[in-house]
């Protein structure tokens, strides 16, 4: 499971590093974590950057799972491109069925991860996820061979199981 941290504040309110959730964020997450729930996606793990953003989003949708995985939160997971995404999901996730990710969006870290993974799935879903994975978005990928066997994030067959977002909410006309 790939999932992008909630909606932020903007880059102008705080360091990176240091950005929280914004309201649209706070409210999103817990939704995301209840679609996993019912889905029945439940991780095993949960490696997680160190950012406030992608902690407060892991936090938040930990409240809607029934059993909380425990969680990593690894320095190289923050800013970093799809290969050292991969090489940390194969270090930590040797083993484990069901790992979940929780990264970044304003790099093309988590979604061009999840892109890279994806050959093949539902069309209308590969389409969907090539063009973006929204804030609190997830894309649930079926891996053969497992984390244990990914080095890289080029030449996987993956199938896109499922992508999910909350509904976006535009703001109301004045």
């Amino acid at each position: 499971m790939l999932v992008r941290h909630a909606k932020a504040v903007p880059k102008r309110v705080a360091e990176d590093f240091e950005r929280s959730l914004s309201d649209r964020g706070r409210a999103d997450a817990p939704a995301t974590g209840r679609w996993l729930a019912e889905s029945g996606f439940e991780p095993h793990l949960v490696l997680c950057s160190p950012a406030r953003r992608t902690r407060e989003t892991w936090e938040l949708i930990a409240t809607a799972l029934p059993d909380v995985p425990p969680a990593v939160y690894d320095d190289r997971l923050y800013d970093a491109a799809p290969d050292a995404l991969a090489t940390v999901l194969a270090e930590h996730g040797a083993g484990l069925s069901h790992v979940m990710l929780v990264g970044h969006g304003h790099n093309a870290g988590i979604h061009e991860l999840a892109t890279s993974l994806c050959g093949t799935g539902p069309p209308g879903l590969l389409e969907r996820l090539r063009e973006e994975l929204p804030t609190s978005g997830v894309a649930v990928v079926d891996l053969t061979g497992g984390w244990a066997d990914l080095t890289s994030c080029d030449g996987h067959d993956g199938y896109l199981r499922a992508l999910w977002a909350p509904a976006r909410r535009e703001p109301p006309l004045k």
